[in-house]
This record gives C-alpha cells, structure tokens and sequence, in this order.
C-alpha cells in the first residue's frame, strides 16, 4: 500500500512538507501512490505513484468520486466546488498510472484514484498543451523501455498564497510534476536495491490567465475565475522545490535537464519531442 520510494531499485523519496505547512498535512496511502493532503487549503500538496509499465491493465474509467472516509470532509475539496460550472475535477495521480498488477489490486487502485483527495480544480476543455501534459508519464515510460517501463511519479498543484478565492477554496493557477527513473540497464524487481543512478525531470502547468484580471476577480466573487489557456514547461527541479516548498534533494540532484537550458529559463513545451530526457 502506499508510495514505495525504493520502487526504482534506488532511492526516490515523496517530496517532503517543510516548515509551518507540515503541521496541516496529512499523508494518505492508496494502492500504489499516496496522496499529502493540505488540510487548510483542502487540495494535495504532494502525491506520489509507482509506476510499473510493463504490468498495467487497461480497465474501463468509472466515475465514482467520493471523499476519503479517513480524514473529515471539510478538508477536501469535494463535489460543490464543481457543481454548475466549466471546472474539471482534474486527477492529480493519473488514473492509469497505479492500475497495474493482478486485476484485483489494479481494479482497487483504480477506484483510489477518485477520491477527492487526488483532485484538484482545472479549466474545462482540452488544448494541445494539456493533451502534452496527460502523456508526460508515456513519454518517459517509452524513454525508459530498457529498464523495465518503471517510473515513480511526483505531482501537485502549486499551493500559492495568490491563486483566486472560489466557494470556499482557492483555485490553483498552475500544477508540477517530476518523473523519475533509473539509468541502470537492469533495475532489478520491483524495490529491490540495485546499482543504479536516479535520473528525473520536472514540469510545470500553467493556467494562469495571460493578462490581469483582478479587478475582474474582486468584482465577480461568485463566479470561477477566468483561467488561461494551459502552458506546459519543462524547468529545473530545483525550482520546483522553490515554488512549492517542499524538501527534495534526492530529485534535484538527479535533474537530467542540462545547465546550460535550464540557465536559459522554463522551456516551453509544444509537443512531446521539445522535451529534454
């Protein structure tokens, strides 16, 4: 049960909440990934999957949200927040990436995947960018054939102190994840301690409306505010840890975007080839 940080075969831990946030945070586990969830801002702060490729199954979606039983539901964002509008309860874990194993492990990990706890508020609609976005996880599982399609994955909503007020929660304006795998030619099974180096990169989403509308905001406060059209970035893990504040040497340390890109800035991505591995 849970997020298993030696998955890899060497070590790849949660990233981990630091400071006075650590006090509000709860750590939940599902079958194959674990959700910290925030308890005042009422979304995950950070989630982790394991990710076994070349076991998963293909099972049929469902739509089954519910809150987590385990912790109390005015510390989730739930179904009132979505009801009546054009925002997407937008899966956090993606729902294929915990589905793999025999088929009653992956028929529970399936039906994990839609607690409220994994989901987080996104503008309705698909664009290119998010499409981009959704195959992140295939695309560094193809880059990763050679050692066995296994990843562990690391994503969240960026918590900031700006994003806009709505029905009792603030609606994140952008989103991260890091993908992490290992370089060894044989990583051994699954947790099994190997040689091997840790290798990981970072993304960003950004759906922040692309000209200033806080007066907008302030003069509307019942209605979702205006979000941008979504923006994919590859960046430096490191600034993931900085605008996030979360504690994650491991995976900054094993960054594979290379100095000279990332002193250039966030590099944008508009198809799956722009991204650096």
């Amino acid at each position: 049960m849970g997020f298993d940080e030696r998955f890899l075969g060497v070590g790849a831990a949660l990233p981990r909440v630091i400071g006075a946030d650590a006090a509000a945070s709860v750590s939940l586990d599902y079958v194959h990934f674990t959700v910290v969830l925030d308890s005042v801002r009422r979304l995950a702060r950070v989630t982790g999957v394991n990710i076994d490729g070349a076991s998963l199954l293909d099972l049929a979606r469902g739509d089954d949200w519910r809150f987590d039983e385990r912790v109390p539901e005015d510390w989730q964002t739930g179904p009132a927040v979505y009801a009546a509008n054009d925002l997407d309860r937008g899966h956090l874990v993606r729902r294929r990436d915990p589905v793999w194993g025999t088929r009653e492990v992956a028929t529970r990990a399936n039906s994990d995947t839609f607690h409220f706890t994994n989901a987080a508020p996104q503008a309705g609609g698909f664009n290119q960018s998010e499409e981009l976005w959704l195959g992140l996880e295939d695309h560094v599982l193809e880059h990763a054939e050679a050692n066995r399609l296994r990843l562990s994955v690391f994503t969240a909503p960026v918590l900031g102190p700006d994003d806009p007020p709505y029905r009792g929660i603030r609606i994140p304006l952008r989103f991260w994840k890091i993908a992490a795998w290992n370089r060894a030619a044989d990583p051994g099974e699954p947790g099994e301690q190997v040689a091997g180096e840790l290798a990981a990169a970072g993304f960003v989403l950004d759906q922040t409306p692309l000209v200033d509308t806080s007066q907008a905001v302030a003069t509307a406060p019942g209605e979702v505010p205006p979000l941008g059209p979504f923006r994919a970035f590859q960046v430096p893990i490191a600034d993931i840890a900085a605008i996030t504040g979360l504690a994650m040497p491991d995976l900054v340390a094993a960054d594979v975007l290379p100095q000279t890109v990332a002193a250039a800035g966030w590099r944008r991505l508009a198809e799956a080839s722009d991204i650096l591995l």
